[in-house]
């Protein structure tokens, strides 16, 4: 072995050495954010209960147009969606709208209890 290859061998073995451990950084980092990602987004899907006066006013006619009447149980937010938790033949529907009073779906309360675990 010529005396180029043994100092290359040299400089690529502590070369490799010195890597390996900011690898090991920035494979630790990466993890740490991505779970840091999940719990935000996680978060974002929790039920916020509201007065009905922190209602946007457009949301509330939205509501009573497509309500017809039924009285709303309580008012939720989650995330910038307004949710009319509604009781309507002795069940729960959940009415949700976003912040202009766009309807955006309905569901029943106790399939999404049931979903997230809890009782209902």
């Amino acid at each position: 072995m010529s005396d180029f290859e043994q100092t290359y061998a040299l400089i690529s073995q502590k070369f490799n050495t010195m890597n390996t451990p900011r690898l090991l950084t920035i494979a630790a980092v990466s993890i740490g954010l991505t779970f840091g990602v999940a719990q935000a987004n996680e978060k974002k899907h929790e039920e916020e209960n509201l007065n009905s006066s922190d209602v946007p006013q457009a949301v509330q006619q939205a509501a009573d147009k497509q309500l017809k009447g039924a009285s709303i149980v309580r008012w939720e937010k989650e995330g910038t969606n307004y949710e009319a938790v509604v009781s309507k033949d002795g069940k729960q529907w959940g009415y949700k709208f976003d912040a202009d009073g766009k309807m955006l779906g309905k569901h029943s309360e106790a399939s999404e209890h049931k979903e997230k675990g809890e009782k209902y």
